[in-house]
């Protein structure tokens, strides 16, 4: 019997009205989906909750990926403050979920990859009984069942409509996907596995790419966070990153030189990088320089 949950808000005493979770049939407690948010004309969810034991740490995954555990670290900290649980249904890309914020409307893109990974786990149809994996593709089951695609190579429109209606207001399937969801993260280990997974595939093939156009060979770990954060976020381009990194070798400095890069508009996030990436160098674990020719560090 698929899981189901029962949908409750409420407004809190500093204001903001929150979205509560209770899976039906079960002792286990409410949980806190999102809170209600509105961002230019949008309305939808959010959740940056950083509960212990539900944040994405390295040690954690250090003995499955080595040094890419801690390498992917810093981003995950300034995407979500590494909650396997962050949720955001308000902004364009409808639903995006999880300690790297993977974001549902692009096509083939890191959320459609995440959830066809997901529907391949043994608790998938418990919590996405509709969802179905065919072809690679991710297909709707209706109850005549009729399957309907909803994502192809060039679209996910039928999978934002899924997961999120509209954002003219908060509907109730979209507490419902994101009540799946939250809940799914905080109960199955493997679900947080696959995310961090992903994370980590994600930016060992994107880094070759970066060098090819960039040069990094030699490059120490810091400054290719920097480069990752800055294209994994969108704020900066290659030909910006290109002329930071004109320092004639000069690394500490280029180094200094991408930090600035989208600074006027998100400086509080290149802070919290910076801090983050400089835990990890003196710790020692981010205290090396990129090995292109092998796509590691050494």
């Amino acid at each position: 019997m698929a899981y189901s949950f029962n949908i409750t808000s409420s407004v809190l005493p500093n204001g903001r009205t929150a979205y509560f979770g209770t899976r039906v049939n079960s002792p286990e407690a409410r949980f806190t989906i999102g809170y209600r948010t509105k961002y230019q004309d949008n309305f939808g969810l959010y959740n940056i909750d950083a509960v212990p034991g539900m944040v994405y740490l390295p040690a954690d995954y250090r003995a499955t990926h080595g040094i890419w555990a801690d390498f992917i670290y810093p981003t995950a900290y300034v995407e979500s403050k590494s909650s396997f649980f962050c949720l955001n249904t308000y902004d364009r890309a409808r639903f995006t979920f999880g300690f790297m914020q993977y974001a549902a409307h692009v096509p083939n893109g890191d959320f459609v990859r995440f959830l066809r990974t997901l529907l391949q786990l043994p608790l998938a149809p418990e919590y996405f009984p509709r969802l179905e994996l065919k072809n690679k593709h991710i297909f709707y089951r209706s109850d005549e069942q009729v399957l309907t695609q909803l994502e192809n190579e060039d679209s996910t429109l039928g999978l934002m409509n899924y997961l999120n209606p509209t954002l003219l207001d908060i509907e109730t399937q979209e507490t419902i996907c994101a009540a799946r969801m939250v809940h799914w993260a905080q109960h199955d280990a493997e679900h947080r596995a696959i995310q961090v997974q992903l994370a980590i595939a994600f930016f060992q093939a994107n880094l070759p790419r970066y060098h090819q156009r960039l040069g990094l060979a030699g490059a120490p770990a810091k400054a290719c966070i920097v480069v990752c954060d800055i294209l994994h976020q969108g704020r900066g381009t290659f030909a910006r990153m290109a002329a930071a990194l004109d320092t004639g070798g000069n690394w500490e400095r280029a180094y200094t030189n991408l930090l600035t890069i989208g600074a006027a508009n998100y400086g509080e996030r290149i802070g919290a990088l910076k801090r983050k990436i400089a835990e990890g160098v003196s710790s020692g674990v981010l205290d090396k320089t990129y090995d292109a020719a092998h796509n590691t560090f050494v």
